[in-house]
C-alpha cells in the first residue's frame, strides 16, 4: 500500500514489502505513480510473515527506515535450525523472512506522520507484533491480516496462519471502538460502506 500526501512531492511512504525479491515489483508500481523507489523514506510492516516484510531487509540496505513491532523483529532473527528443532506455524514463517539488521520499533498508541496522524494499535494474535494503523481524520484502518474479507464481509484473523487465534479475536475488541469508515485490508478489496457495525458485530462474536 503507498501512502502518498497530495501535497508531498517529496517523499513517500509504504505499508508493507511482499516478499523476498519484490522491489522491482514496488518500483513499477510507483513508477505507475509518477514516483520512485528513491521517493521512499519510511516502510511500515503491519506484521513480519514473509509476504509483508520479506523485502523489509533489501528497503533497508537501501538506507529505507523499516518500522515494526520488536517482538516480530526478534521473531524474524529465527533461523532454519530452530525452526526445525522446534516446529511451529510462526517459526517457520520467521525463517523464511529475512532477518532485518536495523529498524525503527514501533510501540501500541505511537502516531506516525502520515496521512494527517496513523495511530499504532498493537493487536497481537495473529503474529506477536502485529499491528493495525488507524487514521482518525479519513476515518481509515489499515489492518495487514489482523482481519480478513470473505464473502465480502469483515472476518477474523485467519486462524491457519495465526499463531494465536484466541489473541486474535479479542484484538478486534479494540478495533471495534474506533470510528471506521473504510478498512483497508491486505489481500482483499476494502470496505467502504458499513465498517463501524461489521466491526462491532464481530466484536460481538468474541469469546472471551
Amino acid at each position: 500500500v503507498l501512502l502518498k500526501e497530495m501535497n508531498d512531492l517529496i517523499s513517500a511512504s509504504l505499508i508493507d514489502t511482499g516478499y523476498a525479491g519484490s522491489a522491482p515489483s514496488i518500483e513499477r508500481a510507483l513508477s505507475d505513480l509518477g514516483r520512485r523507489l528513491d521517493d521512499v523514506r519510511t516502510v511500515v510492516c503491519t506484521h513480519g510473515h514473509p509476504d509483508h516484510a520479506g523485502s523489509a531487509k533489501a528497503l533497508a540496505d537501501r538506507g529505507i527506515e523499516v518500522l515494526i513491532h520488536p517482538a516480530d523483529a526478534e521473531r524474524m532473527r529465527t533461523g532454519w535450525g530452530s525452526a526445525v528443532r522446534h516446529p511451529s506455524r510462526g517459526r517457520l514463517f520467521a525463517a523464511m523472512t529475512p532477518p532485518l539488521e536495523r529498524f525503527t520499533p514501533l510501540a501500541d498508541g505511537d502516531v506516525l506522520p502520515m496521512l494527517g496522524g496513523l495511530e499504532v494499535i498493537h493487536t497481537p494474535g495473529h503474529t506477536p507484533g502485529s499491528v493495525c494503523l488507524y487514521g482518525a481524520r479519513d476515518r481509515v484502518l489499515f489492518v495487514g491480516d489482523a482481519l480478513q474479507r470473505r464473502g465480502g464481509k469483515i472476518g477474523f484473523a485467519s486462524a491457519l496462519y495465526s499463531d494465536d487465534r484466541r489473541a486474535a479475536d479479542r484484538a478486534v475488541k479494540r478495533l471495534a471502538e474506533l470510528d471506521v469508515e473504510v478498512v483497508v485490508f491486505s489481500h482483499y478489496p476494502p470496505i467502504h460502506d458499513g465498517a463501524n457495525e461489521a466491526l462491532r458485530e464481530l466484536a460481538g462474536r468474541v469469546r472471551d
